[in-house]
């Protein structure tokens, strides 16, 4: 039951109604009884709604927690990089975009640039997850998609797409991919790669978004 069908089960007296058939001291008294018994409805509605808030809170924790490594759920401390294999995000890239990534990892390195891994392959059901926030966050599946796939679409869940972090780490890319075949995809998302050029050859034109 939701917060909002507890609340509405909840009758409490009139408040502001006085009853003109009573009055002296049994008026008193059962004005009194009123009073007490409207403050008791009042304190168990806002222990009912503060209730709903927190079981929400936790479902969407538990949610959450529900996804891990299995899934292509990877650590947002930026710790992770192309060679961190032993994560499945890493580990079921296409086998060419990753040696791509490490080769650019090495060179962005002598720069002093390290390139993180914040997203590599996903399951469809992280996938989908994601999208689903997006919904939630965004308010329409439209805005969503212009940043998440569905996982029917998307090129995490096949492993032949990497998302690079932080943002010098994927301005080095963006500037300097296309020598491994590394393009920037869309045009609001400057984190996202695919292997979509021969290394040394032109990138294709940006696609405005996820939604194509």
């Amino acid at each position: 039951m939701s917060g909002v069908s507890k609340w509405e089960t909840v009758e409490c007296p009139p408040v502001g109604k006085e009853d003109g058939r009573l009055g002296g001291l049994a008026g008193r008294r059962w004005w009194s009884w009123y009073w007490l018994v409207a403050a008791l409805c009042v304190a168990v509605a806002v222990a009912l709604m503060a209730w709903s808030v927190v079981t929400s809170a936790e479902e969407r924790g538990e949610a959450e927690a529900a996804f891990t490594a299995e899934d292509g759920a990877l650590p947002d401390d930026l710790s992770v990089t192309a060679f961190d294999t032993r994560y499945p995000s890493i580990a079921r890239l296409d086998g060419e975009l990753l040696e791509a990534v490490q080769e650019a990892t090495r060179d962005a390195l002598e720069e002093g640039i390290v390139l993180h891994v914040t997203s590599g392959w996903r399951s469809e059901a992280y996938q989908r997850h994601l999208l689903d926030e997006a919904v939630r966050e965004h308010g329409s599946r439209e805005e969503a998609r212009r940043l998440v796939s569905t996982p029917e679409e998307s090129r995490h869940v096949t492993g032949e797409a990497v998302d690079i972090g932080p943002t010098d780490a994927a301005d080095w890319v963006v500037r300097r991919g296309a020598a491994y075949g590394l393009c920037q995809v869309y045009a609001n998302e400057m984190w996202h790669f695919e292997l979509l050029a021969e290394p040394g050859g032109d990138c294709p034109e940006h696609l405005p978004d996820a939604a194509g």
